[in-house]
């Protein structure tokens, strides 16, 4: 394929036209203040903020601890299976705009059913919406059970076990929330025992932890995918193993920057990652907080850095690659990827 025929002035139209897929989405963190106000007048819940502008102003964080506080306090409106239903329907549009094929989606159960929430609620109405999805958007998906790290593992272990009626419903678990001071290890059991029943794994890791994290997030949990990673580039003896085992990387650029982990794009090290050859590609993580969905952050990562055609067909060739399904069906995805790029003269 012969990217330098994409021209610079052609890239936008490119990254947004491109089947891809999205394999780090915090549903909950997709919930714009909008649709956060609608549900607290639907299920009688008091904000603390007066309107919409005063709630998306408040979306200043210094860290990943300051943003969790405000992403808890939103969660709070989610009470029905409708509610669960609308949010995630709201995700998909947007995906659909993005033209993202597939979407492997985070849930976590513990900040709803810590509300009294019962399980059953969350996952039905997530299911549903993804089964929508597929019948009249044409976008597959799946459920990622997300374990809350300042929570203990008898926690998690417990919301592994409230899931079990649902098992059919949840393609995999997750680990997310509060990484500093909460290392991997800790949820060696629940993930051990995620295994035995079958599930795919994958955790955050080397957000704002240490490269340790991501050493044991592999060997101890066994995880399929690292969630961020971006902290593996200080260590050049993971970098090697992570190129080398093709171990993905869902690297969320505009979440790096709204939290600080980068103080710009320009100096994310997103390409130097990929020019490594590491399994790298871009994703969302909490859009409605972090200022973009999918395409956008393609778009700010390709004005920031000097990025080209070759990157993008790389970045969207991983991300189906690393995506929990069957092989033929990441063929057709590629397909459809070589035929985007032959449109624009690769």
């Amino acid at each position: 394929m012969n990217f330098s025929a994409v021209q610079p002035s052609q890239l936008p139209d490119l990254l947004r036209a491109m089947p891809k897929t999205e394999l780090h989405i915090h549903i909950e963190g997709s919930l714009e203040p909008e649709l956060i106000f609608a549900m607290a007048k639907r299920n009688d819940v008091r904000l603390n903020y007066a309107n919409v502008e005063a709630l998306r102003s408040a979306y200043a964080f210094t860290d990943l601890q300051s943003f969790l506080d405000i992403y808890y306090a939103g969660a709070s409106v989610l009470q029905q299976p409708q509610d669960f239903y609308d949010m995630a329907w709201a995700y998909f549009l947007r995906a659909k705009a993005d033209n993202v094929v597939h979407a492997e989606i985070f849930f976590d159960p513990q900040t709803h059913t810590e509300r009294k929430v019962p399980m059953r609620t969350v996952i039905t109405g997530l299911h549903d919406a993804c089964r929508d999805a597929q019948e009249k958007l044409g976008i597959s998906s799946s459920l990622i059970l997300c374990f809350l790290r300042h929570l203990s593992e008898e926690s998690a272990l417990d919301t592994l076990e409230q899931a079990l009626p649902f098992r059919d419903w949840i393609i995999g678990v997750g680990l997310d929330s509060s990484e500093r001071g909460h290392p991997p290890e800790k949820f060696e059991r629940v993930f051990k025992r995620a295994q035995q029943l079958g599930l795919k794994a994958v955790a955050h890791a080397g957000e704002e932890g240490p490269p340790a994290y991501i050493w044991s997030a592999l060997d101890v949990l066994h995880a399929q995918r690292i969630d961020h990673g971006v902290q593996a580039i200080h260590d050049a003896a993971l970098m090697k193993r992570l190129a080398a085992e093709r171990i993905p990387l869902t690297v969320c650029p505009l979440s790096n920057l709204k939290l600080c982990v980068f103080p710009s794009l320009a100096l994310h090290n997103l390409a130097e990652m990929l020019d490594q050859g590491v399994c790298v590609m871009l994703n969302s993580d909490d859009p409605a907080y972090f200022g973009g969905y999918l395409n956008e952050n393609f778009l700010q990562v390709f004005e920031a850095l000097p990025m080209n055609a070759a990157h993008a067909y790389q970045l969207a060739s991983n991300s189906f690659e690393a995506s929990f399904v069957p092989d033929d069906q990441k063929q057709i995805w590629q397909q459809k990827l070589d035929a985007c790029f032959a449109q624009f003269g690769a």
